[in-house]
């Protein structure tokens, strides 16, 4: 008990010390409304109750979160934002992207932003500033989605509910290019850090956009991001979500995603896993109404001694509903990888066609993989699958590339290349499409200009 107390204290005064904040209206902070009050009371309750997880629960034991249990993160101090200029324009989409938000150790940076352009009546902007004007679909969506009850993370975020990102697309707004909200985190000090990134996204009927969230780090260190999003899509709403993890080497990165999903409403989700030190996603999507579609792919690119879990659940709560998931892992050196897809079909979804796939390569004796695929099934007229697949490079076509005069270790690396093109050639949003893709080259030594969508069609054709 004396060591759970003491691992909990760090965020517990940092609860404390926000909290004189808000009562004074101090360091520009303004009192929150009864209802966001009683969300934070609410989340930091439940963490002091339960804690961080032990590998004593099941839906956590695959992953050691002693390393952020024991560090005594404070809370990330405000920076300027002539001091990360150059890393927000570094992972920045500029032209690309329809709207862009950057926030810096969680907190909105306006300076860095840019606000662009969009359809009539959507909006793109900071939580707090929402949250201040009295947003009532902020009030009506935020902290009903993620369940504080079944995450002590959630839980951790919501007693921290402070700033973040709210977009809203009202009834019929399409937007061509993407929404990018980009979140660096940097620690000068030295001293480890933490930030608490809220994410809120709400699709009124109709309504079709793809947001980019974007977690980078600038200037290396400790520091610990854990972050929640939450989206919900009304009636025949579509929301491509994509999520791009490259933070700094040293870092931990906990992140929880819940989608909610009315009739005819589509989702597809891309994730991105690159960096941190540690990471684990979870993906929760709920198919509430009948013919909604949800699409989940996922591609984790990781090396030396990095962790990547990722956790995900398809809950089929409503008939006639398809989904469908890839995940794909590269692991490297002494890498671990966790994969744990569950699918969920209720009494009450008949007709449920769901499609579940998880591929991983290892490209060294020392890297592993956990893949643990899942059914659920309280339905009889449903058509579910799934399937796992871990190992080593192919050395068949290793021989069937060397015929053609390349050297081993390259066909090694173009054959992990175009691994990923399944999931790659899948992002529409090409600032995504193409980082990833720049990295893996650039990992692998390959050249910039080889497309890593040609390698897989080639790949594909002399498997046919």
């Amino acid at each position: 008990m004396t060591q759970l107390a003491e691992q909990k204290g760090a965020h517990l005064s940092n609860f404390a010390r926000i909290g004189e904040q808000d009562a004074r209206g101090g360091n520009g902070a303004s009192r929150p409304p009864a209802w966001l009050g009683a969300l934070r009371k609410a989340g930091i309750a439940r963490f002091d109750e339960v804690g961080f997880p032990s590998g004593r629960d099941e839906h956590w034991r695959h992953t050691n979160f002693a390393p952020i249990a024991r560090t005594a993160f404070r809370l990330a101090p405000e920076v300027a934002g002539d001091a990360i200029a150059d890393a927000a324009a570094a992972y920045g989409f500029g032209g690309e992207a329809a709207a862009e938000l950057v926030f810096v150790n969680g907190r909105y940076a306006a300076k860095l932003s840019t606000p662009g352009r969009l359809p009539r009546g959507a909006r793109a902007l900071s939580l707090a500033e929402a949250i201040d004007s009295g947003e009532e679909l902020v009030e009506r969506h935020l902290g009903r989605g993620a369940d504080i009850d079944a995450n002590p993370f959630v839980a951790l975020n919501s007693g921290f509910v402070r700033d973040g990102a709210f977009v809203h697309l009202p009834r019929g707004a399409a937007l061509d290019l993407p929404i990018h909200l980009l979140f660096l985190s940097t620690n000068a000090g030295g001293e480890p850090t933490v930030s608490h990134p809220r994410v809120l996204i709400v699709a009124e009927d109709g309504a079709s956009a793809s947001v980019v969230e974007t977690y980078a780090g600038s200037g290396g260190g400790v520091y610990f991001t854990n972050a929640v999003t939450e989206i919900a899509c009304a009636p025949g709403a579509r929301v491509d979500h994509n999520k791009l993890q490259q933070e700094s080497p040293d870092a931990f990165h906990v992140a929880t995603a819940h989608a909610r999903l009315d009739h005819d409403a589509v989702f597809v989700s891309h994730s991105g896993t690159i960096g941190a030190k540690l990471t684990r996603n979870d993906l929760n999507v709920v198919l509430a109404g009948p013919h909604a579609e949800a699409t989940l792919n996922g591609l984790v690119l990781i090396g030396d001694q990095q962790h990547a879990d990722n956790h995900t659940l398809l809950d089929h709560a409503a008939p006639e509903c398809p989904s469908y998931e890839l995940y794909k892992h590269v692991l490297e050196g002494r890498a671990t990888g966790v994969f744990k897809g569950k699918i969920l079909v209720r009494p009450a979804a008949q007709k449920t066609d769901s499609k579940q796939t998880s591929k991983t390569l290892l490209l060294s004796d020392e890297a592993a993989m956990n893949s643990m695929p899942a059914l659920e099934i309280y339905a009889d007229d449903v058509k579910c699958t799934h399937g796992s697949t871990t190992g080593p490079v192919d050395e068949s076509m290793v021989f069937y590339i060397r015929s053609r005069g390349v050297s081993l270790e390259a066909a090694r690396h173009l054959l992990s290349y175009a691994f990923a093109a399944d999931i790659t050639r899948r992002i529409k949003v090409e600032p995504v499409r193409r980082r990833l893709e720049e990295y893996m080259a650039a990992r692998h030594g390959l050249p910039q200009d080889l497309r890593i969508t040609d390698l897989g069609r080639h790949d594909e054709q002399h498997r046919t």
